[in-house]
């Protein structure tokens, strides 16, 4: 029995049938509503209005319906069987996969294609060997039968995602490890391991070509972390997909990683040096950067974004929290990182001193991404937030941060569709917790 079948069932156990038929004519109502106005608040507010009336066993039927609906916004992983044979796998010799919900209505002709983010391999803390056996390095562990909820400029209704809604938008599962940019011929004998993320990106466009995508009016390269670096090497790619009729557009979404300066740059190239050599990314690597630097310092975006011709949108929070806990406090003499545990999750489980070290990042970030000369065509939006990652909570999405009297759904729709520029950084910094409470 499948979830409709146990949703159905449900119901016939609550309602007798002169009852259902007055239900589902209720029922019928709202979904007009909902299929005029695409919005999840729609429904309830119409379904509660109808049903409120009749009863608690149709209040708790109504609940039953409602939920089974809501099961549409989270989106199956299809597996894409046919890259094999092209070598496009993931590390453990997988097939890739992606998820997708159809566009309709004014949408059908744009596209949002997302890159999930993940981190990388090839660090000490986390080998390529090790990645191989989790959900990052595989599509084997269920992954089939694994639902991805798709939430802020994923969302589908209109309210939450008004520019956005209904498009057609597509989650590419990250199960490579190198952003989407390894290429390997050779499967390595020792691990039996598999580098080829950059034969996953390449498929999975000509799989989204072939759907319709080469005929887009509007379309989006965005992901969050990792991705959002991937979308930052592959942006100017995925315009050249497009004619110039198109309106091509890139975000990224906490893929800003920087350098710095003193021990934080030392810090923070050890780490990607292991990672391009891990990988076998330095030849990958965009000549723009690597004809004027050491490989080694072009995964950092202080190097890149100059050179990305495609308009991007840069969102990003000042006290990146991943970046603090991977590479900034590894410069603090004598802090043990096993103690910083607590303070990674939330700026209320770290003490004053912790607290200190936060607000020591954030100026280093924006002095950092201050140096990029002006570009009117792209976007910022750098905010005080302690946190990393913000397309994963439609939270963040409609509600906070807010910068110059805009949330990031609002700034990010105005530049995308033109109606008006965004460059806009907090000041003061200071670190801020923008998770709901």
């Amino acid at each position: 029995m499948n979830y409709y079948d146990d949703c159905f069932k449900a119901l016939s156990l609550i309602l007798s049938y002169p009852i259902y038929i007055v239900f589902l004519n209720a029922i019928l109502y709202s979904i007009q509503t909902f299929a005029k106005t695409n919005s999840i608040h729609s429904l309830f507010f119409q379904s509660f209005y109808q049903i409120q009336p009749m009863g608690k066993n149709m209040m708790i039927a109504c609940f039953i319906v409602l939920l089974c609906t809501l099961e549409v916004i989270c989106v199956k992983y299809t597996l894409l069987h046919s890259a094999v044979p092209k070598g496009a796998v993931c590390l453990d010799g997988t097939p890739p996969a992606y998820a997708y919900s159809e566009g309709c209505g004014d949408g059908s002709t744009n596209w949002l294609v997302y890159l999930e983010g993940g981190a990388w391999c090839g660090l000490e803390e986390e080998t390529c060997q090790y990645r191989s056996t989790t959900y990052f390095g595989s599509t084997g562990y269920g992954l089939v039968n694994k639902e991805i909820p798709f939430n802020a400029i994923l969302e589908s209704d209109c309210q939450l995602n008004p520019d956005f809604y209904n498009w057609h938008k597509v989650y590419v599962h990250y199960c490579d490890g190198s952003l989407f940019m390894s290429d390997v011929d050779q499967v390595d004998p020792t691990n039996n391991l598999t580098f080829r993320g950059g034969r996953i990106y390449n498929v999975v466009m000509e799989e989204l070509l072939g759907k319709g995508m080469r005929n887009a009016h509007n379309a989006i390269l965005a992901g969050s972390s990792a991705g959002g670096l991937s979308t930052i090497l592959h942006c100017d790619r995925f315009r050249a997909l497009f004619p110039n009729t198109t309106r091509v557009k890139c975000i990224s979404d906490s893929g800003f990683f920087i350098r710095g300066e003193g021990e934080l740059a030392k810090q923070s190239e050890s780490h990607f040096a292991q990672v391009i050599a891990a990988n076998e990314l330095r030849s990958l690597l965009p000549t723009s950067c690597t004809s004027k630097r050491d490989p080694n310092l072009c995964l950092f975006a202080e190097y890149l974004v100059e050179d990305v011709a495609t308009p991007l949108f840069i969102l990003e929070a000042a006290f990146d929290m991943y970046q603090i806990k991977t590479n900034f406090i590894l410069t603090v003499p004598g802090l043990d990182r096993m103690q910083w545990e607590n303070c990674s999750k939330s700026l209320e489980q770290c003490n004053a001193t912790e607290i200190g070290i936060i607000k020591d990042f954030g100026p280093i970030f924006k002095k950092t991404l201050m140096k990029l000369g002006n570009s009117s065509s792209r976007g910022v939006f750098l905010d005080s937030c302690y946190l990393h990652l913000h397309f994963y909570s439609t939270y963040n999405w409609i509600s906070a941060p807010v910068l110059h009297n805009k949330t990031i759904q609002k700034a990010i729709g105005d530049w995308f569709y033109d109606r008006s520029t965004f460059q806009e950084i907090d000041n003061p910094l200071y670190p801020q917790n923008c998770y709901r409470k």
